[in-house]
């Protein structure tokens, strides 16, 4: 006892900077686990308040877990759900990875911090935000798209009706709000590779494409193998700005822009229903759970060292 009270005191400064995070997760992650079980209640608010209401709400079971999967969309949002992130997961990674060894082989390094700056901007734009710089391009009326078009001949097209274009200008979005970002990570430990690797290389010869493949990538590869497995275990969420924002809810592209998260909201919105709501965001951390350690057993088979855990 005397020895983690000694180690508190030697360590104080870093468990304060800990602290806000730490604090973060129990009110956000932690604390609202209690209301997991309402995703097996009849959920009524009552003027008692939020714990008696939970407490006093009929049990229904798996009840709102069969509403959920019993309606028509329950397909398509799933569908959805999974091939957007697939796509999202595949896509993402490879180019992440290129763009972070795009930058790290520029010579220019001033010129490199430019183009990594202007590339991680638009991660911290809103969705609400791009969804109207989108719309000026796509819009039927005064689209920039729609005006190059026309001085070409051809007639305009109804973007926000049409569901054959949205898979492709979803996932084009997504990649140009998140390789930024998602380049930082692996440009990071790219940087804090030995130096005396590549040297080892060039004296034996190796191109620069060779160095890249047989040293750049092998080093990096723990990381690659870390944040997939985590991005697997997300498969079953879907950014709810991205689907919902940029689309601006068009009802007309429901088939390729419907996901569990939009579904769910919705349901929320114009039903009320609480306990669905529960029972959806329960799902997909329980899905979402059993991929990571599948996953991580998997990997743990091909290569142990690589795995999470």
């Amino acid at each position: 006892m005397k020895k983690i009270f000694k180690d508190l005191i030697n360590n104080r400064i870093w468990l304060l900077m800990v602290l806000p995070g730490t604090i973060w997760f129990l009110l956000f992650s932690y604390l609202p686990m209690f209301g997991t079980v309402i995703a097996f209640k009849d959920f009524r608010i009552s003027r008692d308040g939020f714990f008696a209401s939970v407490l006093n709400s009929e049990w229904v079971g798996f009840d709102n877990f069969k509403y959920l999967f019993s309606t028509d969309s329950a397909f398509v949002i799933t569908r959805n759900t999974i091939l957007y992130n697939l796509v999202f997961i595949i896509l993402g990674l490879v180019l992440a990875v290129a763009v972070a060894i795009i930058l790290n082989e520029l010579a220019n390094k001033k010129l490199a911090k430019i183009y990594q700056t202007g590339m991680l901007f638009p991660h911290f734009l809103s969705w609400v935000i791009v969804s109207y710089f989108v719309f000026t391009f796509l819009s039927a009326d005064r689209g920039l798209l729609n005006n190059i078009l026309d001085g070409f001949g051809i007639d305009a097209i109804s973007w926000y009706n049409e569901p054959k274009y949205w898979p492709f200008i979803i996932i084009f979005m997504s990649m140009w709000k998140g390789i930024g970002y998602g380049s930082i990570v692996y440009l990071a430990a790219i940087v804090g590779i030995d130096r005396t690797y590549y040297e080892a290389a060039m004296i034996d010869g190796a191109t620069k494409w060779q160095q890249i493949r047989h040293v750049t990538i092998p080093m990096i590869t723990p990381l690659i193998v870390i944040l997939t497995i985590l991005n697997v275990g997300k498969i079953f969420n879907s950014d709810f700005g991205l689907f919902y924002q940029l689309p601006r809810d068009s009802g007309a592209l429901y088939s390729v822009t419907n996901t569990i998260d939009t579904f769910v909201y919705r349901g929320l919105m114009s039903l009320g229903d609480i306990g669905m709501s529960t029972a959806a965001g329960l799902y997909q951390s329980f899905v979402g759970l059993v991929l990571v350690l599948l996953t991580n057993y998997i990997v743990s088979k091909i290569d142990e060292e690589n795995a999470l855990f």
